[in-house]
């Protein structure tokens, strides 16, 4: 009985995924907004330019849009009354540059008034994200519609910086995500900066034992307990994600066989053979790299999610 309904799921997962694979197109609106991702990668250079943070802000976003109630842009919509919004969730409470969406949808509505979806200019913000800072490109899938839900209470499904591979595994599986998509995505880790919460389980209290996560480089170690002392009392400190994090490249698989990484989860893809020959393989080559983050971000960010277009992106009316 259990057996059946594991495939019932799995059945159910995969509908979903080509359900909405089928629905959306690359060139969806090229007859009634033809200037959209123009418009797009003007807000996300011009926000970059007096943010480096900003790409790595948009990717993680669109990461986080997609694993909760899919990519329906629900994490752009603002807590109202008593309904505590997925942004205000403890996940996404260091999530920012929703002023980016904001500007491009404007910039769009100008253009072709109700006609794009908030989903839409999120994924092809996080695409701009990734090309402006050196990676490659891509055709977006587009036709995604909005949601009108989103509790910050969801948010607890979001994998953890502390998971290990079978947390991990389970977590992307249940969205019709492979342990491939997981080491490509994982890849996103290249750009962008850590506060020591989301790491300390490794250099402070390991276990019952060790101090220190004996995984971890010993002077990597060494120098994030200088930056993130046990009682830690700097609001904004932490690390960067890798020793480029401005650039889009395959620098973080090269550290984290280094023993060069932040979090467990990073950890996590050398402790079984798929995802640690993966690991390699994109260690030692960018192109391969960047060919499986295109495919896995496409099915990634093809996951069903809303019913409607959003005039404003923070407010259901």
């Amino acid at each position: 009985m259990a057996a059946a309904v594991g495939l019932v799921f799995a059945l159910l997962v995969i509908f979903q995924m080509s359900s909405s694979v089928s629905a959306l197109s690359s060139n969806y609106y090229e007859q009634t907004c033809p200037k959209l991702e123009s418009a797009v990668t003007n807000a996300v250079k011009k926000a970059m330019m007096n943010d480096k943070t900003v790409p790595a802000a948009l990717l993680r976003m669109q990461f986080h849009d997609c694993f909760i109630r899919g990519c329906d842009a629900s994490v752009l919509l603002a807590s109202k009354g008593k309904n505590k919004a997925e942004k205000d969730g403890p996940p996404n409470i260091s999530l920012h540059a929703f002023y980016v969406i904001d500007n491009a949808k404007k910039a769009v509505e100008a253009l072709c008034p109700g006609v794009v979806s908030c989903a839409d200019i999120l994924a092809l913000a996080a695409r701009d994200a990734v090309a402006l800072s050196g990676g490659p490109t891509w055709d977006v899938p587009k036709g995604r519609k909005d949601g009108r839900i989103s509790k910050a209470s969801e948010t607890r499904q979001l994998p953890a910086p502390t998971f290990n591979i079978s947390q991990l595994q389970q977590s992307f599986s249940q969205r019709g995500l492979s342990l491939k998509d997981l080491v490509a995505l994982s890849g996103g880790h290249t750009l962008g900066f850590s506060h020591c919460s989301s790491f300390q389980n490794r250099i402070h209290s390991f276990n019952a034992t060790l101090d220190v996560d004996p995984t971890l480089n010993p002077s990597f170690g060494s120098s994030l307990r200088t930056v993130c002392p046990a009682h830690n009392k700097v609001k904004n400190a932490g690390a960067t994600m890798d020793s480029s994090t401005t650039t889009f490249d395959n620098v973080y698989y090269k550290l984290l066989l280094q023993g060069n990484s932040l979090f467990s989860s990073d950890q996590a893809l050398l402790s079984t053979r798929e995802t640690k020959a993966l690991v390699s393989k994109f260690a030692s080559s960018q192109e391969m790299f960047e060919k499986a983050f295109v495919k896995s971000m496409i099915k990634m960010s093809s996951i069903s999610g809303g019913q409607e277009i959003r005039l404003d992106c923070k407010v259901v009316r």
